[in-house]
């Protein structure tokens, strides 16, 4: 980041009732863009750790904590060496099945509820790199959370790739297989549709084919962004 230089400014003369208007206007427009920007922040303060850790147990606060020394740690890295580490941490999470972690045939969880529960599926190893990364300043536009079938198992899977710029071909971030690889050489993966924050995609060999609409159309992931936002935790 560029260092800037703070000039005082002065003004010859006070502001017009029109110039103050327009000044008070532009406050409350950069308010509101802090608060949209921060809504779905996955930052947490140490009180908010602690009082986790008081609910869920020391391990699950050290887990949090750990995830949240990462923004510091990871800041000043490039892409490609955020994409790495936040890849291996969260690959040390377990898997667990839905039906069996969670109780439910489907649950999107909150990068928060995963790690206190130290378990989840593709799904959730997707969304916590996702927001983590966001976090760290990649921008939406190179992700996408991809809904895949796993050849190999035959099943329906759930990765993050990441696209250098809108005509690579993406990174993929697995779950499965750990090593971050072009999609171009995972051919055990056949990608069927992607989303982010803004849009949906059909997709193939992980190229965002088609654009079908905006994201919102995906309930699951409406409900997760809302929880997020709202810090909502649903665990027992």
């Amino acid at each position: 980041m560029n260092s800037l230089s703070h000039n005082k400014l002065s003004f010859q003369k006070a502001p017009s009732s029109d110039s103050s208007t327009l000044l008070s206007l532009l406050f409350v427009l950069s308010c509101m863009i802090f608060v949209s920007v921060a809504a779905d922040s996955v930052r947490l303060s140490k009180a908010e750790i602690a009082k986790l850790g008081q609910k869920y147990g020391p391990a699950a606060q050290l887990r949090l904590e750990k995830w949240q020394e990462l923004f510091v740690k990871l800041a000043p890295l490039d892409e490609k060496n955020k994409l790495e580490e936040v890849n291996n941490f969260f690959n040390q999470v377990r898997f667990v099945d839905d039906i069996i972690h969670w109780k439910k045939k489907d649950y999107w969880a909150t990068p928060v509820e995963f790690l206190i529960s130290n378990g989840g599926d593709c799904e959730d190893f997707s969304i916590a790199k996702y927001y983590t990364l966001k976090e760290l300043g990649v921008p939406v536009k190179k992700m996408n959370i991809a809904y895949v079938k796993a050849l190999s198992f035959n099943q329906a899977h759930m990765v993050l790739t990441y696209y250098s710029n809108p005509k690579s071909v993406p990174l993929v971030l697995d779950n499965i297989n750990k090593q971050i690889l072009p999609a171009s050489k995972r051919p055990d993966l056949a990608h069927v549709y992607s989303f982010n924050g803004d849009n949906l995609w059909l997709s193939k060999m992980g190229r965002r084919t088609t654009l079908v609409g905006t994201s919102n159309r995906l309930k699951p992931w409406v409900r997760l962004q809302s929880r997020i936002e709202n810090n909502e935790v649903n665990l027992k």
